[in-house]
């Protein structure tokens, strides 16, 4: 039985190091090389925990892990799957209620052994970027150090040890684990309590064995952000940040070649956002104006061609007495149409403007007073601001054709009731702007 322990303990240990060294010194192509200088490789580790020697003794001893130790090591990761460790273990084994006399044994380790981490190779990173696991295994020399009156004050002891570390990553620098691990101990001649040599009380094979149970802390050495150990979660991580920034990007980009006012330029280049629709703008945005008086060349050329000019008016209105174009206004006959719930006026009512503007001109110390209104559709605070905006425009319209604005002032009258709401004809009768003229 003891032979065959040893044989499969052997195997699994020439396996796992089989694995760590050929990884290590298998040349890695260019990629993967460059990838491996993206992750730190060197880690130190500290951890503290419970021990049980689980014999050969002389005098009998508990099985519970009862013993503290204290370990120490230093990791080095060929790649983000296999490495290197040095540790050792200090620890005393000392007598309990089960023993047949007090004794108290210094036990101390030294080691080699190689790492595996599971993480990586299960791919633990499509589920999590916090949780690990690593496997070790290795060879290294025990040492043993008995109370007066044993057989012997020291001795040297070749071990075997096997152990699985569960991870949780703190941060990019530190992370804890839990560690559990198995050493058969071989060429161990005198039993844990230093009172009888060994010769045929083998246990599970070997002639000594130990179980450890501990908590650690794993520090990260190097100038880069991940560690071997996370690397795959570290990987993942930036792929999930160029795709989120990409993401951002394309957002960006959407929010800047929105076209609000429909005028053909971006609003991040547009430096008139609130073009009239239809109008022909410059490589800014701007509405085109080549006599420089306010208003776009195609409503310019409109009212040129449509409506009268201040000769036409004056000799309309008996040699220049412009006088009834106040009453007019005065008495609602001129006013200015809108298109249902828009700020655009009907085409023909940019004339009624244009009277309003000779007669201003031809009277430089007259006032005018604008208000628009709404028809009955729609809530009573949309319609107020919508009646607002309306008035808002015919004032823009007449400060732009060289009427000062100190001249000027105009209010939202909000909703006209003063017609059937269900006739959508006389509705056109009170989306209006009326003018009182002193």
């Amino acid at each position: 039985m003891k032979i065959i322990m040893k044989k499969v303990t052997f195997l699994g240990l020439a396996m796992l190091l089989g694995v760590s060294i050929a990884q290590a010194q298998t040349p890695m192509s260019e990629s993967v090389q460059e990838k491996s200088m993206d992750y730190n490789k060197w880690s130190i580790n500290a951890n503290v925990g419970l021990l049980t020697a689980s014999g050969p003794y002389i005098s009998g001893h508990s099985d519970y892990l009862s013993d503290l130790t204290y370990g120490l090591g230093v990791r080095y990761m060929f790649n983000d799957k296999v490495g290197l460790m040095v540790d050792g273990a200090f620890a005393k084994v000392e007598s309990d209620e089960h023993s047949a006399f007090d004794f108290s044994t210094k036990y101390s380790r030294v080691g080699l052994q190689g790492v595996v981490n599971l993480g990586s190779v299960l791919n633990f990173n499509t589920f999590t970027n916090r949780l690990g696991l690593l496997a070790h295994a290795g060879a290294g020399a025990t040492f043993l150090s008995y109370d007066d009156g044993a057989l012997a004050d020291n001795e040297k002891a070749v071990h075997l040890i096997l152990g699985f570390t569960p991870q949780f990553r703190v941060s990019d620098r530190v992370s804890l684990f839990l560690d559990v691990a198995m050493q058969g101990n071989l060429k161990q001649d005198i039993t844990m309590d230093g009172m009888q040599y060994t010769r045929g009380s083998s246990t599970h094979g070997f002639d000594g064995m130990v179980t450890t149970l501990s908590a650690g802390i794993s520090v990260y050495l190097g100038g880069n952000q991940y560690h071997a150990d996370w690397a795959a979660a570290g990987k993942a991580n930036e792929l999930d940040n160029r795709v989120t920034n990409t993401e951002n990007k394309l957002d960006e980009i959407e929010d800047k070649m929105a076209d609000d006012d429909r005028d053909g330029i971006p609003n991040y280049l547009d430096e008139e956002p609130n073009t009239i629709n239809g109008v022909a703008v410059d490589a800014k945005g701007r509405a085109v104006d080549t006599d420089g008086n306010g208003i776009p060349d195609e409503i310019d050329k409109s009212l040129q061609k449509k409506y009268i000019t201040k000769s036409e008016f004056e000799n309309n209105y008996q040699g220049g007495d412009v006088n009834s174009v106040k009453a007019m206004a005065n008495s609602g006959l001129i006013s200015v149409f809108f298109k249902f719930d828009s700020t655009q006026p009907e085409d023909h009512s940019y004339a009624a403007i244009n009277k309003i503007v000779l007669y201003m001109k031809s009277n430089e110390g007259s006032t005018a007073k604008l208000t628009g209104y709404a028809d009955q559709i729609g809530n009573k605070n949309y319609n107020m601001q919508l009646s607002k905006k309306r008035a808002k425009y015919v004032y823009d319209v007449l400060v732009a054709s060289g009427i000062s604005e100190d001249r000027l002032s105009y209010e939202g009258g909000g909703m006209d009731s003063s017609v059937n709401k269900d006739s959508s004809n006389a509705r056109k009768l009170v989306r209006r702007v009326v003018f009182e003229i002193k």
